[in-house]
């Protein structure tokens, strides 16, 4: 019993058809004699030996092009064709092999007529076999627990999905049809499925079928036609589905489910062009270079070291004091690029005794530094852990840098800290001021590359839908207008590791961002690429702004000019005038109530945050909803209140600058 459980369905299928393949060569023999040679002569031993060796090389010849796998209700007139000539080809070689043999042969006559009588019964009992498997397939697919699949695209990705993987999809999906824009293939059918017509046929063809499923299958379209396809694709019930690379799916035995192909990413449907990146000019800069990137586990930082490694970089240094993401980027880095010398190093940019250690030990040439806390909300509750980790962190690894001669230095900066309305925006803007006076005493050139929301990074909106979609909803929205910058993490990175081939120092760097995107727009799409239909089948929830949140996003203040670079993505804003010295007290304040019980009063960490950053409003009911009444502005005026406290400040003992360094 347990041999006969281990026995695939699929080879004793193939094992019948080579059995009956055998006997129709067999009696394709006889007849062939009883035609040409008198009944006596039928029965010899010429027509036995003959017989025995033409079943054999007719089997192998079969296997050898692998005839027993095309065996489909999908088999087509390509397949005739290839029966045909392989029986052909089989007869004359059964003849000739016959010929070398020490019995008497046939004859080519007997061989060909023979070959062709095989050749006429094979192809009839495909064509019989392919009627009862469609006939199969028709009661089958009167059943209700059948989805319906709408294919896109009847070029060579098309044709090999039908040919190659429909077969071994799960019983329970069928075909309705195929959408190609090429006029020459419409109305026509492969392996008998018919080509509706263009990509203005997806929607009717979706409403007159219910189709459940979308298979996405051109394999090269311009960025902007795939666009524009899937576009309309999502603006159907069905469930939108990408065919991945096909090698991954023909070396697997399982059977094929819809879940096997791939998901739609967002990013396709938002339509941004691909980034021109000068490859060359990063590589001469980073090749054969100590770099270090603190926070290596995040998003942004383990991308660098990604892109990093790839240009080939002398060593690489992944600083992070999350050891989870730190590990799996390890690992990631050192199979793609088993000859870097890689090291991941635990640590926190909060304890300077470390972070100096670090530096003295490796002697980084160029820095990066990704780590901060980003999460808006979670900032506003606890102000004194952004300053301790964004400001303070970001002082501590850039003083490093400076005392060990780091030749550059990188700030991975944010939108949010241009006009900030939140604790984490102002820390941010603070941390573009501290590199920025660094620059100004340091032969170490000292720059912030500053851009708005990545896709997919941690804890952003398309890692929070998908993970709301699958739990069924609802998908939570702030507010119905807000709108955001969006850019992926690889063009993100790409530009970070550009500007810094043409920066002098002191620079902030704004990438661009292409055009705002409507988070409430973007929860509509990933419903629908689900297979949802938005506040209908999912619920789309609006909750409210949070503490600290804008309805837009500014990637430049109003005091700072944008001038463009060599490179049309990337800007650069002049370099802001403010009062080093000033600066540094307040940051001495700061310091003094990190380490005091001062730490846990919200009130005064803020106003001593908007003594530093003049532009940061703290965020309230009053400019809530002031700002959703001017909606329709991507900017707007920020009114300073300076009665907030700052006398009180200004009155306390200003520390020395060398507290600032602990």
């Amino acid at each position: 019993m347990q041999i006969i459980k281990l026995i695939n369905k699929k080879y004793i299928r193939r094992g019948i058809l080579v059995l009956f393949d055998a006997m129709v060569v067999i009696v394709s023999y006889f007849i062939a004699s009883a035609f040409l040679m008198n009944s006596l002569e039928v029965l010899n031993s010429k027509l036995l030996v003959t017989s025995i060796v033409a079943v054999c090389v007719y089997i192998a010849i079969f296997l050898i092009f692998r005839v027993y796998r095309s065996i489909t209700e999908y088999t087509g007139a390509r397949e005739y064709t290839m029966y045909l000539a392989l029986c052909i080809i089989s007869g004359l070689i059964s003849a000739v092999v016959c010929k070398g043999l020490k019995y008497e042969s046939l004859g080519f006559r007997v061989n060909f007529l023979a070959s062709c009588f095989v050749a006429g019964i094979m192809v009839m009992s495909r064509v019989c076999f392919r009627f009862l498997l469609s006939f199969i397939e028709r009661i089958r697919l009167a059943r209700p627990t059948s989805q319906s699949i709408l294919i896109i695209g009847a070029g060579n990705a098309g044709l090999q999905v039908i040919r190659d993987l429909l077969p071994r999809l799960d019983r329970n999906y069928k075909v309705v049809g195929v959408i190609d824009d090429n006029t020459t293939k419409q109305n026509s059918s492969i392996s008998g499925i018919n080509v509706i017509g263009g990509r203005n046929k997806i929607i009717p063809t979706c409403e007159k079928y219910n189709v459940d499923v979308i298979l996405f299958a051109i394999a090269n379209i311009d960025k902007k036609e795939k666009t524009e396809i899937l576009n309309i694709c999502n603006q159907t019930k069905a469930q939108v589905k990408v065919v991945p690379d096909m090698k991954e799916i023909l070396y697997s035995n399982k059977p094929l489910k819809i879940n096997t192909f791939k998901d739609v990413e967002i990013e396709d449907l938002l339509g941004r062009d691909p980034i021109r990146l000068e490859n060359e000019d990063i590589a001469n800069f980073i090749k054969d270079k100590i770099v270090l990137v603190t926070g290596g586990g995040g998003s942004i930082g383990s991308e660098l070291c990604r892109q990093i490694a790839s240009f080939g970089a002398r060593e690489l240094l992944m600083v992070d004091i999350y050891e989870n993401t730190l590990y799996e980027t390890e690992l990631e880095i050192r199979k793609k690029y088993p000859e870097l010398n890689l090291t991941a190093i635990i640590a926190s940019v909060r304890d300077n005794k470390r972070i100096s250690e670090i530096f003295e030990k490796y002697k980084p040439e160029i820095v990066f530094h990704a780590a901060a806390h980003k999460h808006v909300p979670l900032m506003e509750t606890s102000p004194i852990e952004a300053i301790k980790n964004n400001v303070f962190g970001t002082y501590n690894v850039a003083r490093a840098a400076n005392n060990f001669d780091v030749e550059k230095f990188i700030l991975v900066s944010t939108d949010k800290a241009v006009n900030p309305t939140s604790v984490m925006g102002a820390t941010k803007r603070i941390c573009e001021m501290i590199i920025q006076m660094q620059n100004s005493k340091s032969k170490t050139n000292y720059v912030a590359v500053r851009f708005g929301n990545v896709l997919g990074s941690h804890g952003s909106v398309i890692p929070i839908f998908k993970k709301q979609i699958a739990q069924g909803g609802p998908v939570t929205v702030t507010h119905k207008d807000i709108t955001r910058y969006f850019m992926t993490i690889p063009e993100a990175v790409g530009l970070i590791l550009q500007a810094i081939t043409f920066a002098e120092g002191g620079e902030i760097f704004v990438l661009d961002m292409g055009e705002p995107v409507k988070i409430y727009d973007l929860a509509e799409k990933m419903v629908r690429l689900s297979g949802y239909e938005p506040n209908v089948d999912m619920p789309i929830k609006i909750t409210g702004l949070r503490p600290g949140e804008k309805l837009y996003e500014e990637l430049l203040v109003a005091e700072e000019g944008l001038s463009k670079t060599i490179h049309e993505k990337i800007m650069v804003t002049k370099i802001m005038d403010f009062d080093a010295k000033e600066v540094y007290k307040d940051l001495a304040m700061l310091r003094r109530i990190v380490s005091s019980r001062d730490a846990v009063n919200n009130d005064k960490i803020k106003k001593i945050i908007k003594k530093i950053v003049p532009t940061f409003i703290e965020e309230t009911e009053h400019t809530k909803k002031k700002k959703e009444k001017t909606a329709n502005k991507i900017k707007y005026v920020v009114t300073l209140d300076k009665t907030t406290g700052e006398s009180e400040i200004e009155k306390q003992e200003q520390e020395d600058l060398s507290l600032v360094e602990g």
